[in-house]
């Protein structure tokens, strides 16, 4: 079921309501009521793979409980030699459960790409062997779910939390819907104490979350699948829109997919608002940043705060040398690359990313010379840098949009052999889009850079709306609901797409 959807329109009202029909003391009658209708809204996708979601559930639930366990075994060593052991048993417990989630990931994410390339590989050295590919279909946000599930599993090993003794709120921990696809990838440590706290229907909540959501359909709707019908267009038949047309669509792609990821994450935080559950900020204007450090400190930041505290900590962070430092960046990454897909251009865009922070970090001494002679906090200044990092960030985007290296490397010839810049001017754009869906668009975009220069002053739209009076208020809600309405891009015709971060 996806959030742009009239289904997710009747479904979405109907858990809100009943949810809070449900007395503020029944919470196991309010939890497993999520758990149940979490559980449907993942199987409108493919009803099977709702046993996979369950399964890691199980699996990792049971291993917090024996991690547990152990653990306590482990602090009552001085009374009993014999629970000495438990240190041990917990640590095995822990490898266990994340090879059986990796080895799921893998499984139906990586497995016929590891595939094709150990062809490859054998081919390289005389040997032709062939393995009929497995073409298993993905489930959709497995990632996400199987990340937020290891995530668990590493707090209750580290002592930050005490494993969760109610199967039932474990189970809904982990299937929540409204970040169950897509993130943000939440902590045990956020989420998981929210479904024993007792949730009031305020008008407040609903208020402002719904206003959220509204800004999330926005960007997803009027202004990220606008961009695509440009985009896909230009990337899908490059040798015919070579030239600027790839340069104005990689541009543009990356306003594409922030207005997708972000408008997702703001449903998702929306919807779990209204209900009084508090998720993570996933997005902080982003195009914003001033560095590419801090692009990634702005840009799905339940990914980035994951991989910090779950693989780059454990590699050693930047306790053990300027050297071993890169490295780790580097892994995280290269890892982070593919986390996001079975592609070797999904690597090339992380370890890009990574190289630009390695530099970042080797130049700093050289920055820190040239804002003695420029004022650091001058607007100029920082419009600079914003511009500078948002053409680092978009060269790797479009490594991360073309279908493989390959294709990659045929559009960047494409772009170089038609010396086509007129078109900027000539209005032949408006061939792939008509002039008003053209102007809407950058209009959009406009709009988008101004919420979000607001939001990185501190200044909140909906706070500063909460102040107004209700005819103002109610006539903004009234302006946005008719915006979607009429410049989104949806109706008769229209093959309304996925968020892009369902494939991941």
């Amino acid at each position: 079921m996806l959030f742009n959807s009239l289904g997710f329109l009747i479904f979405f009202p109907i858990v809100v309501l009943i949810y809070f029909i449900f007395p503020v003391k029944c919470k196991r009658a309010r939890n497993f009521w999520l758990l149940v209708s979490s559980y449907y809204f993942y199987m409108c996708w493919n009803a099977k793979y709702a046993l996979l979601l369950l399964g890691s559930t199980m699996v990792t639930y049971f291993s917090g409980l024996l991690i547990q366990k152990f653990r306590n075994a482990e602090n009552d060593a001085e009374q009993d030699e014999k629970n000495k052991s438990g240190a041990l048993w917990a640590k095995m417990i822990v490898v266990f459960s994340i090879v059986l989630n990796i080895g799921a990931l893998f499984a139906f994410k990586y497995l016929d790409f590891f595939v094709q390339n150990l062809i490859k590989v054998f081919s390289k050295i005389g040997v032709e062997i062939w393995i009929e590919p497995f073409s298993i279909l993905l489930p959709v946000g497995i990632s996400f779910y199987i990340f937020q599930a290891m995530g668990y599993v590493v707090d209750v090993y580290r002592g930050k939390i005490c494993a969760e003794k109610s199967f039932l709120k474990y189970a809904v921990f982990v299937s929540f819907f409204p970040q169950l696809v897509a993130g943000p990838i939440e902590r045990s440590t956020n989420l998981l104490k929210q479904f024993e706290e007792e949730h009031y229907f305020r008008w407040e909540n609903v208020k402002n979350n719904l206003l959220l959501m509204g800004w999330g359909f926005f960007m997803k709707m009027v202004i990220a699948d606008r961009i695509a019908v440009f985009v896909n267009k230009v990337y899908g038949d490059y040798n015919t829109y070579g030239g600027w047309y790839i340069v104005i669509a990689t541009i543009l792609f990356a306003f594409q997919i922030y207005c997708d990821f972000a408008g997702y994450s703001n449903i998702a935080i929306g919807a779990a608002g209204v209900m009084g559950f508090k998720l993570m900020e996933n997005f902080k204007s982003p195009y914003c940043a001033i560095s590419v450090k801090d692009f990634w400190g702005r840009w799905h930041i339940s990914l980035t705060t994951w991989f910090m505290d779950y693989l780059y900590i454990p590699l050693g962070g930047n306790r053990k040398g300027r050297i071993r430092r890169f490295v780790n960046i580097m892994i995280v990454f290269l890892v982070s690359g593919l986390w996001h897909g079975a592609m070797w251009s999904y690597v090339l865009w992380g370890g890009l990313n990574g190289i630009y922070l390695i530099a970042e970090n080797l130049m700093s001494g050289l920055g820190d010379k040239v804002n003695r002679f420029v004022k650091r906090e001058a607007v100029t200044n920082k419009i600079a840098k914003a511009i500078f990092t948002f053409c680092l960030v978009d060269i790797s985007w479009f490594f991360f949009r073309a279908q493989g290296i390959e294709a990659a490397k045929n559009m960047i010839l494409k772009m170089f052999e038609m010396k086509n810049f007129e078109i900027i001017f000539d209005g032949a754009l408006y061939q792939i889009m008509d002039q008003r869906n053209f102007m809407i668009m950058l209009l959009s975009i406009v709009l988008l850079m101004i919420v979000d220069i607001l939001h990185t002053k501190g200044i909140s739209i909906r706070c500063w709306l909460s102040k107004q009076s209700i005819w103002f208020r109610w006539l903004t809600y009234v302006v946005m609901v008719e915006s979607i309405l009429v410049f989104g891009i949806w109706g008769v015709g229209y093959d309304k797409s996925a968020f892009i971060y369902f494939q991941f």
